[in-house]
């Protein structure tokens, strides 16, 4: 079923599912959990410190203190349980319908901020990896498969999204599904928590497509994928541990197209780690640190890109890779765009230039190119964006 591309992006209650407002509740458990441990350590601090710039007290506060803190998260615990006991008839029953563009966006946000805890307290709210189609999973059984897709074909394009984002963004201009009859490819969504560490999407990325080449109906000959942002990065992690593991589906890779992928990181998490180390660096606001870790490992991920994870991601092989970086100002230059990229993404890191030679990505400089007055989103809706990668994959 289509999804609307013209619903608001708020996400008023009759958008979610039971199954959401579950999780949203075990959200607030565990927030009131994190809360009572962040008042309790500024409480121990403060009980202990007399000089502010003295280092961070351990441990929590001791006797009646301790004690009553231990109390609100014993009984919190305790609800949290009552609500999981609750809730366990409404999620036994069949899901509803397909859910709307409000709650998909709502909840890939969500997941991008939060994904990895969702993922490891096994909230309902974790986006499970999976290629849709219009916003709905496919099974990844060939007998499925064929009755989901119309005329297959041997070629595939693969399309991933980027941090906080899904599948259904590529709607406004829908760059795949065009990119796709231009060149005689059969375009494939992506769908991931993009909280969760790259390294664990794209070894997660490298085995769905493992089972996608072993189920579709009809030979693979060929894979192209095509990357926005962090999903960029999950593609090289992907390619990089399939090699590793011997995988069946790089044999058909034949190029990856990234659009404003972060190689080299972005300065925007950077920031966000500064900010964390001037509030470790006080007894009085190191508690507040606590606040700063709540961005997920995806997000801390892009702090200088896929090296974080050790991938050697500039290893490609005989893949074809092309960069599309963006500057959100209407002329490139040193001066005017260059070192702004897209807004979120500098346009050397979009590029995979590096000022270590062994660091920077073994593309080609016919391969990278710069699209001016377009931001990081906007990127994947540009006109330009279509017509240079219909020139390259063609």
């Amino acid at each position: 079923m289509p999804v609307s591309c013209k619903d608001p992006p708020l996400t008023p209650l009759r958008h979610l599912h039971a199954s959401d407002l579950h999780g949203l509740a075990r959200l607030a458990v565990d927030g009131v959990a994190g809360t009572s441990h962040l008042v309790e350590q500024l409480h121990g601090t403060i009980a202990r410190t007399a000089v502010p710039l003295a280092p961070p007290g351990r441990g929590g506060t001791q006797g009646i203190t301790g004690l009553v803190y231990r109390s609100v998260r014993g009984v919190n615990s305790i609800v949290g349980a009552g609500i999981d006991w609750v809730a366990a008839p409404i999620m036994a029953r069949p899901p509803g319908p397909l859910p709307s563009r409000i709650r998909e966006n709502w909840l890939a946000a969500l997941n991008g901020v939060l994904g990895d805890h969702l993922a490891a307290s096994d909230n309902p709210l974790a986006i499970p990896m999976s290629f849709r189609l219009a916003g709905e999973p496919l099974v990844m059984q060939r007998e499925a498969l064929a009755a989901r897709i119309q005329a297959p074909t041997g070629r595939l394009l693969i399309a991933a999204h980027g941090l906080c984002m899904n599948d259904l963004h590529w709607l406004p201009s829908n760059l795949p599904g065009r990119l796709g009859r231009r060149l005689g490819l059969t375009p494939l969504y992506l769908h991931y928590n993009s909280g969760r560490r790259i390294e664990d999407n794209g070894q997660e990325l490298a085995e769905r497509l493992e089972a996608l080449v072993a189920n579709w109906p009809v030979p693979v000959s060929e894979i192209v994928i095509v990357a926005h942002s962090m999903g960029g990065l999950v593609a090289r992690s992907a390619q990089a541990h399939a090699m590793r593991a011997g995988h069946r589906w790089p044999r058909s890779l034949r190029a990856m197209a990234f659009l404003g992928t972060p190689h080299h990181g972005s300065p925007v998490e950077r920031a966000g780690h500064v900010v964390d180390s001037i509030l470790g660096a006080n007894p009085y606001s190191a508690p507040f640190k606590r606040l700063g870790a709540i961005r997920s490992a995806g997000i801390t991920d892009l702090r200088h890109g896929l090296t974080t994870s050790g991938m050697p991601g500039e290893n490609f092989g005989n893949v074809d890779c092309f960069t599309l970086a963006a500057t959100a100002r209407g002329r490139f230059g040193r001066l005017s765009g260059e070192r702004y990229g897209d807004g979120l993404v500098p346009v050397d890191s979009a590029l995979g230039r590096h000022a270590d030679p062994d660091r920077a990505l073994a593309i080609p400089e016919a391969h990278c190119r710069v699209i001016a007055g377009a931001g990081h989103l906007g990127l994947i809706h540009h006109p330009d964006t279509l017509r240079q990668l219909g020139r390259w994959l063609r």
